[in-house]
């Protein structure tokens, strides 16, 4: 994978980062083989050129939580405003603008079915100048979450993803609770997932001892897991799409496992709606989107129908703050 700014260091650290993003730069330096002040030198360099973000998010799994990605047709007037007021939302990991300024497109995660109904059944639908709201609630994820596209960049050799590789978490059927700590720890490390343990500390009022505690137990459990917010332009990456899959059910499951295994995808899902699974892909150019709709998912036994939408401009990724 070629990169128009990066160099091999840096897709490998970019890489480790996805793996463990608390990894300490003296642990990626020495699997990488390089010092600890290069290793820093290099992650302070892609924060301004990749605007390289380590984020603490939530599965919204493991709490027993739905997910929803929701669509929002407007004009073209109020698109911008309306992204950026569902941007500063805490519930809303991802917004984007699609389809020339007229659709406002962002992932939600409600705390409660109160906060969702609050949101899709009374605020945007009565939004002046918003014309459809389409919700439509995550049922089974393929890719995403703890794996994110860096993932699929092979700049790493195994060895080193082994090296770098945290202990598993462990699994739990029944979902898990968090308490006021909890979730105090949780809101400082979607801000900064590369805190230390003493900024933790001052930021949530716990002790030292009982920060490193719990931060153990929401990594052991699952319920806290690291993702790298980065700017896809810097690794070549110029052209995000929406797809939006019609899929018979029967062959739901296939299909979302093959698309799961495509490079170009980041992000997929089975939803509800009349289009059944959503992905997000990356390309260099639209040309090679155009190769990728024809030769790989048009050649997927079950696909009936696919929508492409493309992203105009990225307003929030992982984290609580807008883009700027």
């Amino acid at each position: 994978m070629e990169s128009t700014q990066l160099d091999e260091l840096d897709l490998k650290l970019l890489q480790a980062l996805q793996i463990d993003g608390r990894a300490p730069f003296s642990r990626i330096a020495d699997v990488l083989g390089v010092s600890d002040q290069t290793v820093a030198r290099r992650y302070r360099r892609l924060r301004t050129t990749a605007r390289l973000r380590v984020r603490g998010m939530a599965d919204d799994g493991r709490l027993g939580r739905s997910s929803w990605v929701v669509r929002l047709s407007c004009t073209p007037d109020v698109a911008e405003h309306l992204a950026t007021a569902l941007a500063r939302r805490p519930d809303t990991s991802y917004v984007n603008l699609t389809s020339g300024g007229t659709e406002v497109m962002c992932a939600m995660r409600p705390r409660s079915r109160q906060d969702r109904d609050e949101l899709l059944y009374d605020r945007l639908p009565r939004t002046p100048r918003v014309m459809s709201v389409s919700a439509h609630c995550v049922l089974h994820h393929f890719y995403g979450g703890v794996l994110g596209w860096l993932n699929k960049i092979d700049a790493l050799d195994p060895a080193e993803e082994a090296a770098l590789r945290p202990p598993r978490a462990a699994a739990s059927a029944a979902p898990v609770s968090l308490d006021a700590e909890d979730e105090a720890l949780l809101a400082v490390l979607r801000q900064d997932g590369r805190a230390t343990l003493t900024e933790l500390q001052s930021a949530t009022g716990q002790s030292e001892a009982v920060v490193k505690r719990r931060l153990d137990n929401l990594r052991s459990t699952g319920v806290l897991y690291f993702d790298v917010e980065h700017d896809p332009e810097p690794l070549g990456h110029f052209v995000e799409a929406f797809l939006w899959l019609t899929v018979a059910p029967a062959a739901l499951t296939d299909v979302g496992t093959a698309v799961a295994a495509h490079r170009e995808v980041r992000f997929a899902a089975a939803i509800t709606g009349k289009a059944n699974m959503v992905a997000v892909s990356l390309h260099r150019t639209s040309g090679e989107l155009y190769t990728y709709l024809s030769e790989r998912i048009g050649r997927l036994e079950g696909v009936q129908a696919v929508e492409s939408v493309l992203t105009l401009r990225r307003v929030k990724q992982l984290g609580y703050e807008p883009l700027r």
